[in-house]
């Protein structure tokens, strides 16, 4: 049985399979493709939607409890990549 998680972006719960693993690198947000890398990790659904109303409320330092400025321009990136293909 799949587990639920949150999206960060729509708040919206979800079986874990349909939502991509996000991290928190040195200094940016990066998609954990295994779902593997250690750390403090957060949902989101991998659409565009999603991904702008988390930038908009600011969800990524809260989901990461941390203060400093990250750069979310790689899962930006690879969110449309995916939206292309």
């Amino acid at each position: 049985m799949d587990s639920v998680r949150t999206c960060i972006g729509c708040r919206s719960r979800a079986p874990r399979s349909s939502l991509l693993r996000i991290v928190a690198g040195k200094s940016e947000v990066v998609v954990d493709e295994t779902a593997t890398i250690p750390g403090r990790g957060a949902w989101l659904h991998a659409r565009e939607s999603c991904f702008q109303d988390a930038v908009r409320r600011h969800a990524f330092g809260r989901a990461f409890r941390v203060t400093r400025s990250l750069d979310a321009k790689q899962l930006e990136n690879r969110l449309n990549w995916l939206m292309d293909n």
